[in-house]
């Protein structure tokens, strides 16, 4: 095998002397040809220097606004805490009160996570955002959910990189004036001042509507909630409109409620949804079926008064759902008994929304919609399979 190789290299070489000193390298050609040996070593050699200069360059560090939403739950876990983007100025669904406690449907639906995550309902911390920067606040990373009577849009979903969770109250917008006011549908709203709230789905939505019938009005619009009621309650507006939940709870605090009524028709759709950062599904399916075992457990007659007993059920269904049989919860990345945490801690759908909203609060609103499916609502969750 050596004597093979030997014979071949000086092969070759005879070969290379040979075609040298052709006619084809002729003496007049040789020296282009000697020029273009050397141009065409030069460059190998500077492309190798190249190559060696770009590999020691250090790896740019990611971008940290790219990277935000890269693994969620971890930061979060690492944290201890989960920190929840929310209005804080609406009752019913986040409000504060004067020692700082944060109440309503949207925070519990936050406790809830926090009870799934940490076995503590009170692992978060609230922020108070207002309609133009909670989106900004998600997107950046500064907060792991927004839990903010939030309007599910296709806009929304597809160019503010938001992910919607499950819709947790089906609204719609509606209009609330005084009663001797005379207005009772929406073309009685011609040429009136009407008080909205700016970057919301409300002030498009009456634009809309108004545009549609023709009617002239003159919008008074405000960046925050309390400054829109306020404009309306002082009179310099004839009329309000935002979400009719939202209406009927805050005519339950103006000084005359009984002078205000909410009027009968519903201007638009309004589904109110949490939302996280898009692009993290672990993220993503965590919120989603935590939100959803609060709706589930409802629908399988599962309440915080009694779970203990459920949890000697022999149904298996419900051993599945509360994680005594099966690794559902494990699968996902979160303790397998994750709904029972967040039926112990914080309760199913119905409890939530009574305390919050319904009877067991101060503005008794009908569930409505909110109902579960087989009551008439459209509330629902997915198999837990």
């Amino acid at each position: 095998m050596h004597y093979q190789n030997r014979s071949h290299r000086q092969g070759f070489w005879l070969f290379g002397k040979k075609l040298f000193n052709s006619p084809f390298f002729h003496r007049s050609n040789r020296q282009v040809w000697q020029r273009a040996i050397a141009w065409l070593f030069m460059g190998l050699f500077m492309g190798l220097c190249l190559f060696a200069l770009a590999a020691c360059e250090p790896i740019p560090e990611p971008n940290q606004s790219s990277v935000g939403s890269a693994d969620r739950l971890k930061r979060v876990l690492n944290r201890g805490k989960l920190i929840c983007g929310v209005s804080g100025e609406l009752p019913g669904f986040s409000f504060v009160n004067k020692e700082g406690k944060y109440s309503g449907l949207d925070v519990d639906i936050c406790r809830a996570i926090a009870a799934a995550l940490f076995d503590n309902p009170d692992a978060v911390q609230f922020r108070n955002l207002n309609a133009k920067e909670r989106f900004t606040a998600l997107q950046s990373g500064e907060i792991d959910i927004l839990s903010r009577n939030t309007t599910w849009t296709l806009s929304r979903d597809t160019a503010s990189r938001l992910a919607f969770m499950p819709i947790v109250f089906y609204d719609g917008q509606g209009v609330m004036v005084r009663k001797d006011s005379n207005i009772k549908v929406i073309t009685d709203l011609k040429d009136a001042d009407i008080c909205a709230q700016t970057g919301t789905t409300t002030e498009q939505n009456l634009a809309d509507q108004m545009r549609k019938r023709n009617l002239a009005y003159k919008p008074v619009v405000y960046e925050d909630v309390n400054a829109t009621f306020n404009a309306y309650q002082s009179g310099r507006c004839t009329a309000i409109t935002a979400d009719r939940s939202a209406l009927v709870v805050r005519r339950t605090s103006l000084a005359d409620p009984d002078n205000h009524v909410v009027l009968d028709f519903v201007i638009s759709k309004e589904p109110l949804a949490p939302a996280v950062i898009d692009g993290d599904p672990k993220w993503s399916d965590i919120v989603k079926w935590i939100i959803f075992a609060a709706i589930e457990a409802e629908d399988l007659d599962i309440s915080s008064a009694n779970l203990t007993t459920q949890l000697q059920s022999k149904n298996a269904e419900i051993r599945r759902f509360l994680g005594l049989d099966g690794s559902l919860g494990k699968d996902m990345g979160v303790a397998n008994d994750f709904t029972v945490r967040v039926v112990k801690h914080v309760g199913n759908y119905a409890e939530i929304y009574d305390r919050n909203l319904g009877k067991d609060s101060p503005f008794k609103l009908p569930r409505g919609q909110n109902e579960l499916w087989k009551n008439g609502g459209l509330m629902y969750a997915p198999p837990f399979r």
